[in-house]
């Protein structure tokens, strides 16, 4: 059965490393014959929440700009990627942004497969551990969220460096796999 993917780059790189790996994921889910979507988040007009809470009376943000026709992409997906580097040990802003306005409508978004990619310059995977567990905070919040796949490139920095590890193959085959 066909699924609808919806990739979210957070990488502010175009092609850089983390951009790369939601390449191959979304390559491997295509040729699985599913319906996948990249969004690169930081080519989208998305502010940070403000904390208004005028959604609670009308399900709409207050705030006019890109994210509402995102938000409906995320309630669409059956499936949600979410990939940023890893920066001071955490999501970086873009993506964070993003998943803070998704207030509007959270109780919409459920019922998703969660797959998580990472890049970082350090070496150690545990380096991205609090990066994974900002995903995972965002996935506690939705209701029938599972977890189905978590894809780190360590040890890249400079713009490629991923290209030759293991975690293009692991993402291509995650892709596949979904």
């Amino acid at each position: 059965m066909s699924k609808n993917v919806l990739i979210l780059s957070g990488s502010p790189r175009k092609n850089g490393n983390s951009d790369t790996l939601c390449d191959q994921f979304m390559k491997g889910a295509q040729e699985a014959g599913h319906q996948v979507e990249k969004i690169r988040v930081a080519e989208k007009k998305i502010g940070f929440c403000r904390g208004c809470y005028a959604c609670r009376d009308t399900g709409k943000c207050a705030i006019r700009d890109d994210m509402e026709g995102v938000l409906q992409k995320i309630i669409d997906a059956d499936v949600l990627v979410l990939a940023s580097p890893v920066y001071f040990y955490s999501i970086d802003a873009q993506l964070k942004a993003l998943i803070d306005r998704t207030v509007a409508r959270w109780q919409e978004v459920k019922d998703k497969e969660f797959y998580y990619i990472m890049t970082a310059a350090d070496g150690e995977r545990a380096s991205m551990d609090t990066t994974l567990a900002c995903f995972r905070g965002y996935a506690d919040c939705v209701e029938g969220a599972k977890e189905m796949g978590v894809i780190c490139g360590t040890g890249v920095y400079e713009k490629g460096e991923v290209q030759a590890t293991p975690a293009m193959t692991e993402a291509y085959e995650m892709g596949k796999s979904v």
